[in-house]
């Protein structure tokens, strides 16, 4: 990892919300916290690390609504035999909407079809439009509008058709 990829790192995680992020490599350990009484990141050389994955640990408050341990009484279960997940491409802000005065892009209920674009991820100063790899209902939206999303983590439930 050279500086430049550091430096952009630092930029995305203090425009993120993130408090705090710590990353470990073969030769390099970055742990970068943000928030008062932090003025910059920092960074440290060492050993020999295994490989471990980017951890990023958002605050209470910048946490997703999401539900992942049981229901609500009035609720009625969900068939997963024809659920698939859309997940996160990658690492950055999600939008659910084009601008902040147009409509959400999906709803609960809506249809898509593969390609269709269902939110964009900011990343680094950079609109990504996530688009549908299935064709489906719409069944369940499990993250907030301009909410810090990590990769790989669960956006929408769609119930193939």
């Amino acid at each position: 990892m050279d500086l430049k990829e550091i430096q952009n790192l630092i930029k995305f995680v203090a425009k993120s919300g993130a408090s705090e992020v710590k990353l470990e490599m073969e030769d390099i350990k970055i742990t970068i916290k943000t928030g008062p009484g932090y003025a910059d990141a920092s960074m440290m050389q060492t050993g020999h690390y295994p490989q471990a994955p980017v951890q990023t640990s958002f605050s209470h408050q910048m946490m997703p609504n999401v539900e992942t341990h049981g229901m609500k009484p009035a609720e009625t279960p969900l068939d997963d035999s024809n659920l698939i997940t859309i997940t996160s491409p990658i690492i950055g802000t999600l939008y659910r909407k084009p601008a902040p005065d147009k409509p959400n892009f999906i709803e609960v209920g809506d249809m898509v079809q593969k390609g269709k674009v269902v939110c964009i991820i900011e990343a680094m100063k950079l609109f990504n439009e996530i688009e549908s790899e299935v064709s489906g209902k719409i069944v369940k939206i499990l993250v907030d509008d301009i909410t810090p999303v990590e990769f790989g983590q669960p956006l929408f439930l769609v119930e193939s058709v």
